[in-house]
């Protein structure tokens, strides 16, 4: 049976995702919210609109996301806490690893002593490893990621795709 292969590069070379994600590796977090739009026009109502087909929608994608895509961010920072808010055990399982690993770094290496209790490095690293593990997988991380792709590509899309150019900017691609 022969393998179906599919030239990812020819389906993404319209979008100019590799381009638009080289930005990222490039900017500082600073710059990265330096330019962010305002929040009346990030949610300009007066420019919604329906796109009359999928190359006006391809061109507003576009455009939208070069001109909000600090705004995007954003929309995805956010989403990403509410998601960390509404499953507390991935929340407290996070937490318990940074202080863990940050409780352990600052023994420097020594072994552990309580009383008569005797604990080297490498035991607490491990017993904070099999903890951790074990509540991840019981706290449907998988799950939440999944959720967070889903939903912020439906929000940052759709978005995207409704928000219509300003006048001055459709305008500016036609020959005169």
């Amino acid at each position: 049976m022969a393998r179906i292969q599919i030239p990812l590069d020819v389906l993404t070379s319209r979008l100019n995702i590799q381009d638009r994600f080289a930005g990222f590796r490039n900017t500082s977090l600073s710059s990265r919210f330096a330019n962010m739009r305002p929040v009346s026009e990030f949610l300009d109502f007066k420019r919604l609109s329906k796109p009359a087909n999928f190359g006006e929608v391809q061109s507003r994608v576009n455009y939208n996301l070069g001109t909000f895509s600090s705004n995007y961010a954003l929309v995805f920072v956010l989403l990403s806490i509410y998601a960390l808010i509404t499953n507390p055990l991935l929340l407290f399982d996070i937490v318990l690893l940074v202080a863990g690993l940050w409780l352990l770094g600052r023994l420097g290496g020594q072994d552990l002593v309580i009383g008569t209790f005797h604990a080297t490095s490498s035991q607490l690293y491990t017993g904070l490893l099999v903890t951790c593990g074990l509540l991840f997988l019981i706290a449907s991380p998988f799950s939440t990621v999944l959720w967070l792709i889903g939903a912020s590509g439906v929000v940052i899309v759709g978005h995207a795709s409704f928000m219509d150019k300003p006048i001055d900017e459709a305008f500016s691609g036609e020959a005169v």
